[in-house]
Parts: structure tokens; C-alpha cells; sequence
């Protein structure tokens, strides 16, 4: 197999959906010889903030000298950015050694009469064969959707089970009231493993304590309000928590903050589990720590950002930051989203501080809602609304609009599908920009 073979595959794969449940998911790792069983994992549920407290994590532990395994979804630049030691993505060639096998795997579970397993199945399959075939210290995975049946959570040797912040998304699925999702998501919850929460709502906070208790786990929270001198910036924010002064974060977002103090807390916790973090690789994994289409600085002349927002509460947050960090400016959106997200709570949370908004048509699909619908939904809220044919044109627009103002903001949101495509235009625009120039722009 090779690797357009491979991802020929895996396209294939893409109609099956996703089903919820672990029938599947254990049928399959029994036909591999069960790999996740050779490993220890740090499991992360939550609504919003899996991908960064897991980018978090496993640099500092990485940092520490432990080999750490990353599975994550969605990928934004290049689909295998789902499978990672130590930070570097499977190689093409590796990809094809484990999907191998799995696909044998489920060609054995057809001939049985089972069911087919799902791309996120396959794909979970996979990084179990990748980590045990490298050797990893420890494995970092987030859910891919909820908890209790979700495919990641055929995992039982758990020594941490950590929690962002839990809200309102994917009702259809997961239950239409927060203490169905937190009941859900606290299914990953093992026996005797930490239990560590940033400080949630009070309905949900009851309900992963009565789990960790139930399981026998020791229950830490992350609070916030224990960070202390809180000094917020778009290239550098620092803090104190608890007995560690100063500690210093790279990504920008007043929400990163809560994420390195939920990381802070895991670290804290596996260090009781005999892996050793000295003060000094926590201070250099947190500060050496980066995490795409997160509140991400991708040009700064003009500034934008990219960020994956793209529920109720992660445009909150990032409305937060805007106000926060740029108060006064002239800011223009892009926005792409999928149908099935709460687009009406997006814009109304957003729109306030938007000159202008281009919506785009993300490249996800059945899922993605086209740039007009979008458009024609931001217009009950805003008058400068334009439809972009492209990201690309998206991208020129927005230059455009920002005139000769330094200090206009492109914010760029929404799905994360296209915002590795965007990226890539911006880099490359702002490469040319330099090289014309013979110089790079500074602030």
C-alpha cells in the first residue's frame, strides 16, 4: 500500500459516519492484539480547549524526556497532524505500515458478519499501533465526540482524565441538557486514575465529582481564580500558580491562561505518578508550546488571527479576547461553518465588533454551509456582509478592507477545515510581501 492508496482508503471510508459505541472500536483492537493495552494515557474530554491543554501536556512532558504519544482531531494543515510523537507527525510511509494491518483487521471483522468500522475506529486503530510500535512513555488522546462511546475510550490504563470546560454542543448526539454531555464526557473517567477539572458549572462540576468518586479517582480542580498577576499579551502572557512564579505562555487568548492551568494541574498529577517534571522543563514546555487556528498569529501587518470557534461558547471566548486585546480596532471577519453547528449563537455572540464580515464556504462537504446561506444569516445581525467565491478571495477582501489602517485586525473563524487552507495563503502572501520588500515586517 502506498500512501495515495492509503488516503484513497480513508476517503472511502468518510460515508460511514460516525457511530457511538464501543462494540466496534474493541472487536477491532482484539483483531490488532488489543495495542492499547501496552500504554498509559492522559484522556481529555470537553466542549472547547482539548486541542491546546493537550498541546500543553504533552510538550512539557516531551520536555521532561518522556517519549509522548499525540492523537488528536482535526488536523488543520495536513491530515496525518492527527498522529504525533514527540511533535512530529507519521510519516507517509509509517501511515501505510499501520493502516495495514488495520484494514486486514476489518476485512476479517466484514467476513464475520460485523459491522463495518467507522473512519474515526480505523483511525484511533492506527495511532494504538504507531504509539506501541514507537515505544511512547505516555499517550495524550482527546475524545473525538463525547465520552462513554466514544471509539478513544477502549482505553483503560488512564492515568489522568482531564476536563476543559463543558458546554452546550453536539446535542443531537451527546443529550439536549449539560448534565446528559457532562455525563457523557465523564465516561473516561477510570478506576483509581486523577481526575482534573477546570472549575465548571455547578451541575457539572457535581457530576464529575460523583464519577471520580464512583471510580475511586482522586478529584483536582484548576482554578482560574488561583492564577495570580496575570499579565495577557498577543506574543507573550505570563502568570503565577500556586507555588510557580511567572510561569510564561507563547499562545495568545485570555482562554489559554485557564488551559496551561489545567495542564499545570495534570503535570502536577503524573508527577505523583512517578513522571518526574522539573520545575525548569514545565517552565520551557509551556513557553515552548504551539497550537494552530487556536487565537493563532499567522501575519502581523496587518495582525490576523486564526481560531477554530465555531460553538456557543468558544465564540464567547474569543469575542472576549477581541474585546480584550483589541479594543478600538477596526476588525473584519471571515467566517466559514458547517451546517450542523450553532451557527445563529455564533454571529449573535460576534457580530458587535465586526466592521465588516466575509463568510466562506469551508471544504468539509454535505457538512459545510455555503458562504451565501452564511452570508444571508449574518445579515439579521450586521449590514457589511460579503459572500467570497473562495478563501483565497476571502483572504484579498479582507486586505483590502483594512486600508491603510496598521491597526486594523483580520479575525479569521469558524471550522477548523478551512483554516489550514487559509493559513497557507496568508503565509505565502506575506512571503512574497517580505521577499518584495527585502525585509520582514516587525511591530
Amino acid at each position: 500500500m502506498n500512501y495515495r492508496e492509503a488516503m484513497q482508503y480513508i476517503d472511502e471510508l468518510r460515508p460511514l459516519g460516525r457511530v457511538m459505541g464501543l462494540g466496534s472500536m474493541r472487536q477491532l483492537c482484539e483483531e490488532l492484539g488489543n495495542p492499547q493495552e501496552q500504554l498509559k494515557f492522559v484522556h481529555i474530554a470537553g466542549t472547547n480547549g482539548k486541542g491546546s491543554t493537550l498541546a500543553y501536556i504533552s510538550t512539557v512532558m516531551k520536555e521532561a524526556g518522556y517519549r509522548i504519544g499525540r492523537y488528536l482531531s482535526p488536523a488543520v494543515k495536513e491530515y496525518r497532524e492527527s498522529f504525533q510523537v514527540d511533535g512530529r507527525i507519521i510519516t507517509q510511509s509509517g501511515f501505510c505500515k499501520y493502516l495495514e494491518p488495520v484494514k486486514a483487521a476489518v476485512e476479517s471483522m466484514v467476513a464475520q458478519g460485523l459491522p463495518h468500522p467507522t473512519l474515526f475506529e480505523v483511525e484511533t486503530a492506527v495511532a494504538f499501533l504507531f504509539f506501541q510500535d514507537k515505544e511512547c512513555d505516555l499517550v495524550v488522546l482527546e475524545t473525538g465526540l463525547g465520552g462513554t462511546l466514544d471509539a478513544t475510550n477502549v482505553v483503560e490504563q488512564t492515568l489522568a482524565a482531564v476536563f476543559t470546560p463543558i458546554s452546550m454542543d453536539h446535542m443531537d448526539i451527546l443529550g439536549d441538557s449539560l448534565e446528559e454531555i457532562a455525563s457523557a464526557k465523564a465516561g473516561i473517567i477510570k478506576n483509581k486514575c486523577y481526575v482534573i477539572s477546570v472549575k465548571q458549572s455547578p451541575e457539572v462540576m457535581k457530576i464529575l465529582r460523583q464519577a471520580a468518586l464512583l471510580k475511586k479517582g482522586k478529584f483536582l480542580t484548576a482554578d482560574i481564580s488561583r492564577a495570580k498577576h496575570v499579565r495577557y499579551g498577543v506574543t507573550k502572557q505570563s502568570f503565577d500558580y500556586d507555588r510557580f512564579k511567572n510561569l510564561e505562555i507563547s499562545m495568545p487568548g485570555q482562554f489559554q491562561v485557564e488551559n496551561a492551568v489545567l495542564a499545570v494541574e495534570t503535570v502536577m498529577a503524573l508527577d505523583r505518578c512517578g513522571f518526574k517534571v522539573p520545575e525548569e522543563k514545565l517552565r520551557n514546555g509551556l513557553m515552548q508550546t504551539r497550537w494552530p487556528g487556536r487565537f493563532e498569529v499567522i501575519a502581523k501587518r496587518p495582525l490576523f488571527i486564526a481560531d477554530g470557534a465555531h460553538n456557543e461558547d468558544a465564540s464567547k471566548k474569543l469575542a472576549e479576547s477581541i474585546r480584550f486585546y483589541f479594543t478600538n480596532r477596526k476588525i473584519i471577519y471571515i467566517m466559514g461553518m458547517l451546517q450542523d453547528k450553532e451557527v445563529d449563537k455564533v454571529i449573535r455572540n460576534t457580530f458587535e465588533l465586526a466592521s465588516h464580515i466575509i463568510t466562506v464556504t469551508p471544504p468539509a462537504g454535505d457538512r459545510a454551509l455555503p458562504a451565501l446561506d452564511l452570508a444571508q444569516a449574518a445579515r439579521e445581525y450586521h449590514s457589511a456582509v460579503t459572500a467570497a467565491d473562495c478563501v483565497q478571495e476571502a483572504v484579498e477582501i479582507a486586505y483590502l478592507l483594512t486600508g491603510k489602517d496598521k491597526d486594523a485586525v483580520i479575525v479569521a473563524f469558524g471550522s477548523l477545515s478551512y483554516l489550514g487552507e487559509l493559513t497557507d495563503i496568508v503565509t505565502h502572501r506575506d512571503t512574497i510581501r517580505r521577499d518584495t520588500h527585502g525585509r520582514s515586517d516587525k511591530n
